[in-house]
């Protein structure tokens, strides 16, 4: 393995400000030349055999997707401004493009997606007034979304309950003469005190706090929410809701606004229950403490609740499991249970030919066939960017920064995924480690890394995770299940000071906590499927207050009182980052996870034979057929909803007692 050479080098992470701004003007102007010279042929000339339209389509991809992501990871400000600058240019170049009735001319010759694009991009259109507003309306809209995008601070005293190691990584600051410790709104800040903090001011505090850190957003929504409605108008669909879901496989927006009213009456009494079971812990807390007592139930509750009842019930203690999750342990076990299920090596690539967008916080991996032995076996490349920094994006996500496709002389390019993540950092007593929920997540992440780079597809628009987004995510939550699986979770850990593994002690403690509150879970996803398919469909007025909307509709389906109406919706990024009509996916493509899981997996999880089955019927053919014909084909049969009704109905739990 040490003499493979790659066909294709990793790309430079050495761009400046200037070199974005040229680098994308060329790109842009070489695409617009592919197209006016294909308008030009004749039509006898015309068809999908020429490639012209596909491979510039894939160039465009590969030069804008690198130059778009430094604004998720460079510690540059004007390098960051760039790059968003660069996917607003792109986006709009995109827009303009979509709109050309000639372009349009040509492509119907070309395949049947194109077709259906341009038909959704307004090409239909037989007035010209409506065509050029359309542009408008489309060039305003992604504005909007691309520019939708702090701190709290506290006492020792209100951060009591906060594990040390968690307190101990906050910045200090003196204000007059109160030592004050100020908590970011990332995960691995704030989440610790919705979950440990005594105090129900502290966590109320924290909670409203971080429901308005993006108020800035709300014009923006309401600007987006606006558009959106009036280029559905134009484009005669009842609403943006059908819009985007023609497209996905569930299809309709009734089918799945359905989807969910369905799912809602199976939650709902078991939600209740759980709620009634976390109230009565709250009150004896209360009184044990000297607390005032009241029969309500607030959101700042919930996660500090349902905390205090795994640790009453199961003798669970999240703390101490953290510690038998070192980063330094974690990642490579993760790395090595994908590359053994799939069949795949991992080189880090290292020396003169390391190049990356931060050299302490980035790693890049070449990725092989695991008895590779020349550059056939070659697959991609992986970047890892694991830890917080400022300025850099907040959450965890997979970027897809090159597709895979193949080249007009019979060879390939090939693709590169990234992954940005939020670890916790190591503290002067400790070293860096992860709850469970952050190695779950990170094997989750992980299937998208796998799925964009093990796809192998002729056209790059049907690479990787190019499937239905309400499909998309359904591999990687069928991996969730391996975080839950004993012999994954002894591979996994490893305490931090005896190096011993899991005890079978504690990992039945933990496939128990699984379905915990299961009910309340899923339906605060269900509140977010809601609000995000109400706000876009045509059922609401339109001096709407959004504000007012998202807090009484989270109280109504998620069944948790708030307190002072925050924003909450200015932090709900997904609504303009592409999942916007499309939140339900989550939930639905769910079902699909758990059907394959039950069916395929679930007997075997880390049997390589079984992992070539989903590299061969799922990954590899990305999103070139029907998704419904690449589960049907892995299945054996249709898919049905029965192995997750089994997973809710696990969530059956004791009344809880301190």
């Amino acid at each position: 393995m040490a003499s493979l050479t790659a066909p294709q080098p990793p790309p430079t992470w050495q761009h400046t400000a200037e070199q974005l701004e040229s680098l994308t003007t060329e790109s842009l102007e070489k695409n617009k030349k592919v197209s006016d010279d294909i308008v030009k042929l004749p039509e006898d000339k015309l068809g999908f055999d020429n490639l012209a339209l596909a491979i510039a389509e894939a160039e465009l991809d590969i030069a804008i997707e690198p130059l778009s992501f430094y604004q998720n990871v460079s510690t540059n400000k004007e390098l960051r401004d760039a790059s968003t600058k660069a996917e607003e240019r792109s986006r709009k170049f995109a827009n303009q493009e979509s709109m050309r009735e000639d372009l349009y001319k040509a492509k119907k010759r070309l395949v049947e997606k194109m077709l259906l694009d341009g038909k959704r991009a307004g090409l239909a259109l037989e007035k010209k007034e409506d065509k050029e507003k359309l542009k408008v309306l489309k060039d305003e809209l992604s504005d909007a979304c691309l520019k939708f995008t702090g701190r709290i601070t506290f006492t020792l005293e209100e951060l009591d309950g906060v594990p040390g190691d968690v307190v101990s990584g906050y910045t200090k600051r003196t204000e007059d003469d109160k030592v004050l410790y100020e908590v970011t709104f990332k995960t691995p800040d704030i989440f610790p005190i919705f979950k440990y903090a005594n105090s129900p001011k502290t966590r109320q505090a924290a909670h409203e706090a971080y429901e308005a850190r993006l108020g800035i957003n709300v014009e923006l929504l309401n600007t987006a929410l606006h558009l959106r409605k009036q280029i559905a108008e134009i484009l005669q669909y009842d609403s943006w809701a059908d819009y985007i879901t023609e497209v996905k496989m569930v299809k309709s927006a009734a089918k799945a606004k359905e989807f969910l009213d369905d799912l809602k009456s199976n939650l709902d009494a078991l939600g209740k229950k759980e709620m009634e079971t976390l109230l009565a812990l709250k009150k004896e807390d209360h009184e044990q403490r000297g607390l005032s007592v009241d029969n309500e139930f607030y959101i700042w509750d919930y996660r500090y609740y349902d905390r205090l009842y795994v640790e009453q019930n199961l003798s669970l203690d999240d703390s101490l499991v953290k510690e038998y999750f070192p980063v330094s342990v974690v990642v490579p076990a993760i790395l090595e249970i994908y590359q053994n299920l799939l069949g795949v090596k991992f080189m880090e690539v290292k020396g003169d030919a390391r190049d990356v967008w931060h050299p302490g916080r980035s790693s890049n991996f070449a990725v092989w066939e695991k008895h590779a032995k020349d550059e056939e076996g070659f697959i991609g490349y992986c970047y890892l960017d694991l830890f917080p920094r400022d300025a850099k994006y907040s959450h965890a996500a997979v970027w897809g920064l090159l597709p895979g496709y193949e080249l007009p002389n019979g060879k390939r390019q090939y693709p590169l995924t990234a992954m940005v993540a939020n670890l916790a950092k190591p503290t002067p007593e400790r070293p860096a480690l992860m709850r469970h929920d952050d190695v779950t997540t990170f094997f989750h992440e992980m299937g998208h890394v796998f799925h964009g780079l093990l796809s192998r597809t002729q056209y790059a628009r049907f690479h990787g995770t190019a499937v239905a987004r309400d499909f998309v995510e359904a591999p990687s939550q069928m991996l969730e299940n391996w975080c839950w699986e004993p012999e994954v979770l002894k591979k996994m850990s490893s305490h931090y000071k005896t190096q011993e593994p899991l005890s079978d002690d504690l990992i039945t403690k933990i496939i128990k906590s699984r379905y915990v509150n299961v009910g309340l879970f899923y339906l605060r996803q269900l509140f977010f499927a809601n609000f995000d398919l109400l706000v876009h469909n045509n059922s609401l007025d339109v001096d709407t207050d959004y504000t007012k909307l998202w807090n009484e509709l989270r109280q109504q389906i998620s069944l948790v009182k708030g307190g002072e109406y925050q924003p909450g919706q200015g932090t709900f990024g997904h609504i303009v980052g592409g999942y916007d009509a499309g939140y339900y996916g989550y939930t639905y493509s769910l079902v699909f996870a758990a059907d394959m899981y039950a069916t395929v997996f679930k007997n075997d999880p880390l049997d390589p034979k079984l992992g070539k089955l989903y590299r061969d019927k799922i990954l590899l053919v990305g999103g070139s057929r029907d998704d419904m014909d690449s589960l049907k084909d892995f299945l054996g049969r249709e898919p049905n909803p029965r192995a997750f009704i089994n997973e809710i109905e696990q969530g059956e739990v004791p009344t809880a007692h301190l």
